[in-house]
């Protein structure tokens, strides 16, 4: 056999030979240049307030203003009364000057059946945040019949929250008795806008008697509002109450004509009399008149 047929059959048998691949090479892993190195933990963040001694706050006083400083430091170089004339001036540029009112609430002619009549009440007020004088006046008179009520109350009042004063006074009936009362009650805003009232009378004869009142203005356009009033007087010799609806418009924010219906009703003992003597113990009435203040 010729040495070239040798060499061809050696080539065509190492073909037929599988081939194992080589193994893969490792590569290693890079070296960090910070390793066996401690790093220091990040700086903590500076509290402004750091250092400063805060005083205890108790859960009763969250929300509540502090009282105004005592000690003034523009005293150590200026006269105490100086500086006290100061500050009432700056008290008073910035609201805490004095303010008055006078607010006709109701002057209203009340068309029924049987007599008409005619009624008001109001009240005006001097002061400032901290206290104020206030008097109330109200009455009915009635077509044939002559004054059917009219009192008059003369009262001061203080702050007892954000929200409602503290009135004490006196109260004055000239019609149809004339009667004297020891008065003290509270008036404010209640939740949900509902203007409220509420005072215990004792007369100069012992009796006992309280009246409270509640309001709600709705306000259906910016000068078209609704009102929504309700009166309960309670006394030993009975009770009464009444239920007003009046729709006024503000011609001005001063000035405003209204209309309304109104629905008396008397219980108890004044009910009894009024049954003796032949009258209804409730009346309808169809009110219209003005509301005024300045």
């Amino acid at each position: 056999m010729s040495a070239a047929l040798l060499l061809a059959l050696a080539l065509m048998q190492h073909e037929h030979h599988q081939m194992t691949p080589p193994p893969p090479v490792e590569q290693a892993a890079p070296v960090d240049p910070h390793a066996g190195h401690q790093m220091p933990p990040p700086p903590a963040p500076v509290d402004p307030h750091a250092g400063h001694s805060m005083p205890p706050v108790s859960p009763g006083t969250v929300g509540v203003a502090p009282p105004p400083p005592t000690d003034h430091a523009a005293e150590r170089f200026y006269p105490a009364s100086d500086m006290a004339r100061a500050r009432a001036v700056l008290r008073q540029e910035h609201g805490g000057e004095s303010y008055w009112m006078v607010l006709g609430d109701q002057a209203e002619r009340r068309a029924r059946k049987g007599p008409d009549a005619s009624a008001f009440e109001g009240e005006g007020w001097f002061g400032d945040d901290f206290g104020k004088w206030v008097v109330k006046a109200r009455g009915e008179h009635v077509d044939g019949h002559g004054w059917e009520s009219a009192e008059l109350q003369a009262l001061h009042a203080r702050p007892i929250g954000p929200y409602f004063d503290l009135e004490a006074g006196l109260r004055v009936d000239l019609e149809p008795k004339g009667r004297t009362y020891a008065t003290l009650g509270v008036e404010g805003l209640a939740p949900y806008w509902i203007e409220t009232k509420a005072a215990a009378f004792l007369s100069d004869r012992g009796d006992l008697s309280a009246r409270v009142e509640a309001s709600h203005d709705l306000r259906l356009t910016t000068r078209l509002i609704l009102q929504s009033k309700v009166e309960t007087n309670l006394a030993e010799d009975g009770s009464d109450a009444e239920l007003g609806l009046r729709l006024r418009y503000e011609i001005r924010r001063e000035f405003a004509p209204y209309v309304g219906v109104l629905r008396h009703r008397t219980f108890g003992e004044a009910a009894d009399l009024a049954r003796a003597v032949g009258e209804r113990t409730g009346e309808t009435s169809v009110v219209f008149g003005v509301r005024a203040w300045f």
